[in-house]
């Protein structure tokens, strides 16, 4: 009998599925030719995002028109996996997005100087991508001692990254900053916002 798993393994000369192993041999295909950016020490490619989280980002873009045709975005990159998500669904969409309503993306990380947080390996894998990037060195964490006005280090942090970002967009020509979250750091912000500000804000159109 054959085995469903190994087809080859156990086929016999009458079974349809049987080759000569040095017609199987003379049949393999030549290696593949070194990568490019064999020298970064990976090769980068562009994933297949699940369908069901492309049809949740397109309903949403779609219902709120967060795109539009000729927009340049650019996706704000932790290195996370909630950026790097948001990042190659975008890829997805743009690969199905007609030719008349096409948009452009970047991306752009903030480095806020702490060895506790290293973001340098996504410059060679943005490179490989092709992705326009910008690394931003912005020594947050150098401004913290001077600058601080009784809020903590993660919220000083997010703060100046994000105005980082917005400098970025505004030198470079993009039109809207693109960020990922998923829902626990959005009920996390909800929460930290309405107990410590005791009011409910959202980031600021730009």
């Amino acid at each position: 009998a054959e085995s469903r798993k190994y087809p080859l393994r156990a086929a016999t000369k009458e079974s349809p599925t049987y080759c000569e192993p040095t017609a199987l041999a003379c049949s393999r295909k030549p290696p593949a030719p070194a990568s490019p950016h064999a020298e970064l020490g990976f090769v980068a490619s562009w994933a297949r995002p699940p369908a069901k989280l492309v049809k949740l980002i397109t309903k949403a873009i779609v219902e709120w028109g967060m795109i539009k045709p000729g927009d340049r975005l650019c996706v704000g990159l932790s290195g996370g996996k909630d950026s790097l998500a948001l990042l190659h669904c975008l890829r997805e969409l743009q690969r199905r997005c007609h030719p008349d309503r096409m948009w452009t993306f970047a991306a752009a990380t903030v480095d806020p100087g702490t060895t506790a947080f290293n973001p340098r390996p996504l410059i060679p894998y943005m490179k490989a991508l092709g992705v326009p990037y910008h690394f931003l060195e912005s020594g947050i964490f150098e401004m913290a001692d001077g600058h601080m006005q009784g809020d903590s280090i993660c919220a000083f942090c997010s703060r100046m990254k994000r105005g980082a970002l917005y400098s970025c967009c505004r030198q470079n020509g993009y039109n809207k900053l693109v960020l990922g979250q998923h829902l626990d750091d959005q009920a996390e912000s909800f929460i930290m916002s309405a107990m410590h500000n005791g009011r409910l804000r959202v980031m600021k159109a730009s």
